[in-house]
C-alpha cells in the first residue's frame, strides 16, 4: 500500500515540476553562478542542470572579481551532450552578442560611446571586444590624437599610437558590415557636434586665447576643448621663421587671431596681432633715403642688413664694391654697421634692395689699360668697435651668416 502512495505522490510532483529542457548548441540561455573557481564557473540552469564555464570562454569584457555566486548571467551553449550530461558555456560568445547587438544599435542612434584600444599598427586602433577586434582608423582621431610626424616616418607614427593603447576614446560607430566582423569606430565623429557648436561663436578677426597642442617645422598646432586648428609658419612671425619652436612651446598658451573661417579649417595668425613692421618702415623711409645699420648676415649673394622690425634688406653681391667682389668679407663683416642707400622698396612685396655701391664715387675709365677701371677712391665705412665678445674669426662670422 505504502508502495502505491509514494508512486502516486511521484507522478503528482513530476506533473508539478517544470519541464526540463534541454538547451542545444547555439542557444543562449540565462544562468545563476553556484560556484566560482579560479579557471571555471559553475552556473545553475533552472535548477535543472549544472554545467561549466571554462576559463578560455571568459573573456575581456568579464571581470571576474565583479562577479558572485547568485548573479544571474547569460551564457552560449558551445557544446552539448545530454547522454553524458556535459554541457560546456561561454560567457565570451553570449557576450560578443550582445555587443554586437549593442553596436548595431549605437550605429543606428548615432550615439557616442566609450572604448579602450587595446594594440596598434601603422593604420588603426584596435578595440578588442570578446576577442572580437574592430578598429578605429587613424583618419578617424582626432587632431589632438592625429600622429603629427615629419616625413611620415613609419617608426615614430607606430610609436605615437603606441601611446594611445588602454586610454579611453569617445568614439561613435560609423560602420558595421560583414555581419559585424567589420566595425569601424571614429572619434572624429563623436567631437563634430562640439566642433559645430565652437564655431558657432567664433567670427572673424576675434583674437583668443588657446594651447599650443604641437609643433612641427611648417606649423604650430594649437587647441581649444578638444578641437584643434593650425598657424602656418608664414603667420608666426612677420621676419623668417625657420624654426617655429622657438616662438611657443607644447602646452603653452598662446593669443592668435582668426583670419579664416570656415566648417573645414580655421586659420589663425599669430604675427597680424601687431603692427606689419613693413608698414611701419614704409612710414619712415622712401627710396633714396640713406641708412645706417649693422650686417645681420653673408650669403654667396650678398649680405643682410637687420632693419627695423627684424626686416631683412639685400645688399646684392653687385651693389658692394665698384670693383669686382670675389668675397664679401673682405668688404664687410657681419655685425658691422655700414651706411647703405636704399635703390629699390616695395612693401607690399615685403622687398627692399640696398646699395653701398651708390654712396661710392663712381669709377674713371682708363682707356690705356684695356678700359679697366680706375679704382675708385675708397669711402671708408666706419666699423662697429668690436668687443671681446663679438666676432673675431671667419669661422664664427661664417656660423652666424647661415643662421
Amino acid at each position: 500500500m505504502a508502495k502505491n502512495t509514494d508512486l502516486t505522490l511521484f507522478e503528482e510532483l513530476l506533473k508539478e515540476s517544470a519541464e526540463i529542457k534541454y538547451p542545444k548548441e547555439g542557444d543562449v540561455i540565462t544562468g545563476n553562478i553556484i560556484k566560482i573557481e579560479k579557471k571555471n564557473i559553475l552556473v545553475n540552469i533552472n535548477n535543472q542542470f549544472t554545467w561549466l564555464v571554462v576559463n578560455k570562454e571568459l573573456w575581456n569584457s568579464v571581470d571576474l572579481l565583479a562577479l558572485n555566486e547568485g548573479d544571474v548571467i547569460e551564457v552560449m551553449v558551445l557544446w552539448d551532450s545530454i547522454e553524458r550530461w556535459l554541457l560546456i558555456l561561454s560567457l565570451k560568445r553570449a557576450n560578443q552578442i550582445k555587443s554586437l547587438s549593442n553596436l548595431w544599435k549605437y550605429f543606428n542612434t548615432w550615439e557616442v560611446i566609450t572604448v579602450r584600444p587595446t594594440e596598434a599598427n601603422k593604420w588603426w586602433l584596435l578595440v578588442d571586444i570578446d576577442g572580437l577586434k574592430w578598429f578605429i582608423p587613424v583618419s578617424q582621431l582626432t587632431p589632438i590624437h592625429y600622429p603629427r610626424v615629419e616625413w611620415a616616418n613609419q617608426e615614430k607614427i607606430l610609436a605615437h599610437l603606441n601611446g594611445l593603447v588602454w586610454k579611453d576614446f569617445k568614439v561613435k560607430v560609423i560602420n558595421v558590415s560583414d555581419e559585424g566582423k567589420k566595425i569601424i569606430f571614429s572619434e572624429k565623429a563623436a567631437i563634430e557636434e562640439k566642433r559645430e557648436k565652437a564655431l558657432l561663436w567664433l567670427k572673424e578677426w576675434d583674437i583668443v586665447e588657446w594651447v599650443v597642442s604641437w609643433i612641427l617645422t611648417y606649423w604650430l598646432f594649437v587647441t581649444f576643448d578638444w578641437l584643434e586648428w593650425l598657424v602656418h609658419v608664414s603667420e608666426i612671425d612677420w621676419g623668417h621663421v625657420n624654426n617655429p619652436s622657438k616662438f611657443a612651446k607644447v602646452w603653452q598658451k598662446v593669443k592668435v587671431k582668426i583670419i579664416g573661417l570656415d566648417t573645414e579649417k580655421i586659420s589663425l595668425s599669430i604675427k597680424r596681432l601687431r603692427e606689419n613692421p613693413w608698414d611701419i618702415l614704409a612710414s619712415k623711409y622712401k627710396v633714396w633715403d640713406i641708412i645706417k645699420a649693422p650686417i645681420s648676415r653673408i650669403s654667396q649673394f650678398g649680405a643682410f642688413i637687420e632693419l627695423d622690425g627684424w626686416i631683412q634688406g639685400l645688399i646684392h653681391l653687385s651693389e658692394i664694391s665698384n670693383g669686382i667682389v670675389k668675397d664679401i668679407r673682405e668688404h664687410i663683416k657681419v655685425w658691422q654697421e655700414v651706411d647703405v642707400k636704399i635703390i629699390n622698396f616695395d612693401p607690399a612685396q615685403k622687398r627692399i634692395w640696398l646699395s653701398i655701391k651708390a654712396l661710392l664715387e663712381p669709377v674713371e675709365w682708363d682707356e690705356k689699360k684695356e678700359n679697366k677701371p680706375k679704382q675708385p677712391k675708397e669711402t671708408k665705412v666706419k666699423e662697429k668697435k668690436e668687443t671681446k665678445e663679438e666676432v673675431k674669426t671667419e669661422e664664427i662670422e661664417a656660423k652666424e651668416a647661415n643662421k
